[in-house]
């Protein structure tokens, strides 16, 4: 079976989180990109021919992915390759994926024509068998696969596309809407055959349509012109659009069931190789409950947190439900709840920061505070 990806790095905003990265590269988890989950799901399932396509903020990314080495993406023929289709574009405004697939046309032409296409998102993270994916589409003869979730919708929060689903079938759908309970949520993973795409994205372009989960998916189907197949995920996904769910997210990897499912042994998660010495402990430290990467100096009372590498905390310092990203030094008698510091923050010995689990202060990276 022939396969390509297509990664949309989403550049949603998550204040001064994704000021100046992506979503895509937004660190995760102590020592991941959320990039890397895509890439991974893809490698795993032996996807060699890989597309990036991102509209600006894209440097970081790029210096994390690499030519793809550790995907397993640099020496196939295809490869890896980056899509910044706006960076030459006349019209200087993003107006939806379609759009993006249409400036990436080269890019797709490239393999046979019978080849399917898988394309995810970076928002939402998770552990997917894309191969038992990639044969449920096959088999259901649809023009379209999209990966669900349940449990997702809640008549809240607003899903970029949710579908009713009754026996297999799709019954109705809807984009931008706090779907109810009984709806499932799009993963923001399709499976499509490429050629059936392209002409598909040339179309859609030329009536002005731009957006896949409206124009295209929802559009199609309510016309009859587009068949869907639904394929419902069981294991963990995390829908990281806001700051909110980000930091849920983040410290819910503290618990094992979680982190065991999303960093499945089947299907691991692979990222940039980065050896650090181990994490010393000191003598009068506390740790519960938490997940500390490599090379961090630990001597103050850490807990429910996630430290990336290379953190320091000090004599006395209190850490609760934080994350603390890499290289960041907190204080002697610094306090910290509810915080999210990013790269290269200095907490100063004594400060005291205290947020919410809904709105967790956020430090931006190289800040002394």
């Amino acid at each position: 079976m022939n396969v390509m990806g297509i990664i949309f790095t989403n550049d949603a905003s998550l204040g001064e989180l994704t000021n100046k990265r992506t979503m895509a590269s937004l660190p995760f988890g102590g020592r991941y990109r959320q990039v890397d989950f895509a890439l991974s799901n893809l490698s795993c399932a032996g996807v060699r021919h890989v597309g990036i396509i991102s509209r600006h903020n894209y440097q970081s990314l790029m210096n994390h992915v690499g030519s793809g080495e550790e995907w397993g993406l640099e020496m196939e023929e295809g490869g890896l390759e980056f899509l910044t289709p706006y960076a030459m574009s006349t019209s200087h405004a993003y107006r939806g994926k379609l759009e993006s697939l249409a400036n990436a046309m080269d890019f797709l032409e490239v393999g046979p024509e019978d080849e399917l296409a898988v394309l995810i998102d970076s928002a939402v993270l998770s552990n997917l068998d894309l191969k038992a994916i990639l044969d449920a589409h096959v088999a259901s003869g649809k023009d379209v696969t999209v990966v669900t979730k349940a449990g997702i919708c809640n008549g809240e929060k607003k899903i970029d596309l949710a579908l009713k689903v009754e026996n297999g079938e799709v019954t109705d759908m809807v984009v931008d809407y706090a779907a109810p309970e009984d709806y499932v949520a799009s993963m923001d993973v399709f499976v499509v055959n490429k050629k059936w795409l392209m002409k598909s994205v040339q179309e859609m372009i030329a009536r002005d349509k731009f957006h896949m989960d409206r124009d295209l998916v929802l559009g199609g189907w309510n016309r009859g012109l587009v068949s869907v197949n639904v394929y419902p995920f069981e294991g963990v996904a995390m829908f990281n659009d806001t700051v909110e769910e980000y930091f849920y997210s983040s410290l819910s990897l503290i618990k094992k069931e979680v982190r065991h499912d999303l960093f499945n042994g089947n299907h691991p998660i692979y990222t940039k190789v980065r050896d650090r010495v181990p994490t010393y402990y000191g003598e009068d430290c506390e740790v519960e409950d938490c997940l500390i990467a490599d090379g961090c100096m630990l001597e103050g009372e850490v807990e429910n947190s996630v430290l990336f590498r290379q953190v320091t905390v000090g004599k006395g310092a209190e850490v609760e439900d934080c994350i603390v990203m890499n290289d960041c030094v907190i204080g002697e008698g610094a306090e910290l709840k509810y915080v999210i510091l990013d790269k290269n923050v200095t907490v100063t010995p004594g400060a005291k920061l205290c947020g919410t689990k809904k709105n967790p202060i956020i430090v931006k990276r190289g800040e002394t505070v």
